[in-house]
């Protein structure tokens, strides 16, 4: 008699690492090819702003855009839309991104976190102090946080074009790091680049976080509904004198990671609804209005399936990525090599600070700190990953662009300092990138 081999349960730890797993693939799939249309969009906007057109290219960003409701009336720049209110949904989806990555993912075991964390730090202070001891004195010392952040669309896209030589734990070392990354380059914008604070606006902002929290106790699950209250984050963020768009990163952080609760499971509510489909259609004199109820309940149970903070992750992250980030690039690569005026006081300084803090510092930050953790036993190298493979996520790191490029924008409001910095970043991501392949296909490729 033959006994048939018993089917064992997955594990909830099990399921965990699946769901994580099918995640970092699905992100880095995105990231990848998104890292393209951002390549495409940076060189259409220097060919543009570079070309006998480039007097549409700035009066298109200039374009006034003006919201109103009878006598109130909000009036600003599309390049301000762009910058502090779509960007905003960047930033929503970042700090999705690092909830779920502290609740499930690399963040969630500090053990597995310190190196990544650790590289991530030095990849911001080596180039800090380089861009500092550079630059000098005054206001050019303004940009010293420009070098210290990295693109992760960037920098996985380039990744993608290495092939399957790369081990993945060097993949995912790499998007940890990034996450890392950005947190730290969150905080830098609301410390350093805020203005002085409005205290009526942290009274509007505080009050759109107690509405979410209140539609969150009340089981308000429809991402529209929160529209409403974000926006008025984002308004009181304004007001107060904190960059606008930390609103995002502060909706992302509060997005629940848990399915809610219902009387019901999902799983049953979708089996009995497609029953019912099923019942309905093979009636002899079925009615299509009649699927209506079933199909309602259908929707819901699909959207009760995922946690919030995944499923809203998962529809924002490729319009974020495909339109939103290639729209920041458009509005802000477009950098007239005729407009850059390196006789101006402080813009070489700036332009030199910017790349050898990127296409030096990161590498030399991220190794630097992370062989030195290693000696010292303060945290163990990952499987799959040795030197080489580190001095490729450092190189790689040096990969600024849409972050950096961003934080630009805030730290210079000299048109000269701001164009410097910007094509700093631009020259120091393409050398990065062709460093980091070239080193890929030596050094990764005989393995």
């Amino acid at each position: 008699m033959v006994r048939k081999a018993a089917t064992r349960t997955p594990t909830r730890a099990q399921m965990l690492a699946e769901r994580a797993a099918a995640s970092i693939e699905r992100f880095i799939h995105i990231e990848a090819t998104s890292g393209v249309v951002l390549m495409v969009a940076a060189a259409i906007a220097l060919a543009w702003a570079n070309s006998p057109l480039a007097h549409s290219y700035h009066a298109l960003w200039h374009l006034p855009v003006t919201l109103g409701l009878g006598d109130y009336v909000f009036e600003r720049s599309l390049h301000f839309w762009i910058n502090d209110a779509l960007m905003t949904v960047f930033f929503l989806v970042v700090g999705m991104e690092i909830r779920r990555e502290i609740h499930e993912g690399a963040l969630s075991d500090v053990r597995q976190a310190a190196l990544p964390i650790m590289a991530a730090v030095g990849g911001v202070v080596v180039p800090a102090i380089i861009y500092v001891v550079l630059v000098g004195q005054g206001e050019v010392l303004r940009g010293w946080a420009v070098p210290t952040a990295t693109d992760i669309a960037f920098a996985v896209g380039v990744l993608a074009l290495l092939g399957k030589s790369i081990p993945s734990n060097v993949r995912i070392f790499l998007l940890a790091l990034a996450i890392i990354d950005d947190i730290i380059a969150v905080l830098i914008i609301a410390v350093f680049y805020s203005g002085s604070l409005e205290p009526a606006g942290l009274f509007i902002s505080m009050g759109g976080v107690a509405l979410v929290l209140l539609m969150q106790w009340i089981g308000v699950a429809n991402a529209y509904a929160y529209v409403v209250p974000a926006a008025v984050l984002w308004a009181g963020l304004l007001y107060t004198g904190a960059h606008p768009t930390l609103a995002g990163v502060v909706l992302g952080l509060m997005t629940p990671v848990h399915v809610a609760r219902s009387r019901e499971r999902p799983l049953d509510m979708a089996m009995k609804a497609i029953n019912d489909i099923v019942a309905l259609r093979q009636a002899p004199s079925h009615a299509d209005n009649g699927l209506a109820p079933s199909l309602k309940t259908l929707r819901r149970a699909q959207r009760d399936l995922l946690p919030p903070v995944t499923r809203v992750q998962m529809a924002l992250h490729p319009w974020v990525a495909f339109g939103v980030m290639p729209l920041f690039a458009l509005a802000n690569a477009g950098v007239s090599l005729d407009g850059v005026d390196l006789d101006a006081p402080g813009a070489v300084s700036v332009l030199l600070g910017v790349l050898l803090a990127l296409v030096v510092g990161k590498p030399v930050g991220v190794l630097a700190v992370s062989w030195l953790a290693v000696k010292l036993r303060l945290c163990r190298m990952p499987a799959g990953i040795d030197m080489a493979g580190l001095a490729l996520i450092g190189l790689l790191a040096g990969i600024g662009f849409t972050m950096s490029i961003f934080i630009a924008t805030l730290a210079f409001a000299d048109d000269n300092l701001l164009n410097a910095a910007k094509l700093g970043v631009l020259v120091a991501s393409v050398i990065a990138a062709t460093a980091g392949l070239a080193w890929g296909r030596i050094a990764m490729g005989r393995r």
